[in-house]
């Protein structure tokens, strides 16, 4: 009895291996019809044809399997099938870890965006004068912090809110930068403005609501001027890499993603900061990614807990927002530190320097 099911199971392993070939010659076959149905532009999921098969199933089955057994495993290759069929754009775009391997470190006037270093981006939400401006920017001096961010052009949720300075603001930003040897991140929000923009700005935001602008998405990669691209409040991860893409395919591959919090159901914070996104985006792209404490938060207590939280999962850089008196701010008053509160942030979340290994540029 022994030496005969030793027999019978040596007989299911060739049958197993058997069944193995002609998948994989079924799948062959398979990725040659989705190449045709590609070139003809034909749809790849044909339910006249599966219902064709699941019946030539029913029709030539003599046991001892149930015809719907074998409906549902024949089903199941024909899913995998059409997979099999469905291009891995991943492989293809431009923004891909898959189409280059190595990082992509971006130079901002001698801070290296993800070189292995932590950067950090503080400012105003809103510019608003030049000595409220001034304030900030000589304290993150002081911190040896070199990116300046700050809000020349405001989109709000209301049309009553303060909506920013515009070309002023950008000019206060410029002035204050070259006083104090540093440089300009801030958002601009039409594709008319930004030829004018590029003399003041060292870094084009394209904040969450300008995601899926894409006419700005081409415009800013018409230029020669790095991008700090935020992830849309709704969007999903797929749908912010192919915003990247936009901005990469028309020419500038200097693209840094930043997880700003997506709109969920919750309401204990301003937005729920997808942590997971910074591995998931790092792993998938090879873009630096910065995380965006104070609006995936939007609040203060939050700030320093959600920065470790980024550094220690590999965030490259953290941005927050600063203001000398933030009671009296003209916009988002409630989650900007004063000077006090950032330089305490600054004591508890910044790293050690560490030496990166292998530096890329852009």
């Amino acid at each position: 009895m022994s030496k005969e099911l030793e027999v019978l199971r040596e007989q299911i392993e060739q049958l197993n291996m058997q069944i193995l070939d002609l998948l994989n010659q079924r799948g062959t076959v398979v990725q040659q019809i989705g190449k045709i149905k590609e070139m003809q532009g034909v749809k790849r999921f044909d339910p006249v044809r599966e219902r064709r098969l699941l019946d030539q199933v029913a029709e030539h089955n003599n046991g001892p399997f149930e015809t719907s057994t074998l409906q549902h495993i024949f089903k199941t290759i024909f899913k995998a099938s059409l997979e099999l069929q469905k291009e891995d754009n991943r492989k293809a775009l431009l923004v891909s870890r898959k189409r280059k391997p190595e990082n992509t470190v971006i130079n901002v006037n001698g801070e290296l965006i993800g070189d292995g270093n932590a950067r950090f981006i503080m400012g105003p939400c809103a510019v608003e004068s030049y000595d409220q401006v001034f304030q900030v920017a000589k304290e993150m001096k002081a911190q040896g912090l070199k990116l300046l961010r700050g809000g020349a052009f405001k989109p709000r949720t209301s049309p009553y809110d303060f909506q920013g300075l515009g070309f002023e603001g950008l000019e206060i930003l410029r002035k204050v930068a070259d006083e104090l040897d540093l440089a300009v991140v801030t958002e601009i929000l039409n594709p008319n403005d930004l030829e004018k923009a590029l003399d003041y700005v060292d870094v084009i935001q394209i904040g969450a609501r300008n995601m899926q602008n894409f006419d700005l998405l081409k415009a800013a990669g018409s230029v020669n001027k790095p991008v700090l691209l935020k992830r849309g409040m709704s969007a999903t991860i797929e749908e912010f890499m192919y915003a990247a893409e936009y901005i990469i395919s028309s020419g500038n591959e200097q693209v840094i993603l930043c997880e700003r919090g997506i709109r969920t159901y919750e309401r204990a914070t301003r937005n729920t900061l997808d942590i997971s996104a910074v591995p998931i985006l790092k792993k998938e792209t090879h873009l630096p990614v910065i995380v965006d404490v104070t609006h995936s938060t939007g609040r203060k207590d939050l700030l320093v807990p959600a920065a470790k939280a980024a550094l220690a999962i590999g965030t490259d850089g953290i941005m927050a927002e600063v203001h000398p008196d933030p009671a009296v701010a003209l916009s988002d008053s409630a989650q900007q530190m004063n000077l006090e509160e950032f330089k305490s942030f600054m004591n508890e979340v910044r790293p050690e320097p560490i030496i990166a290994k292998k530096k890329t540029s852009a």
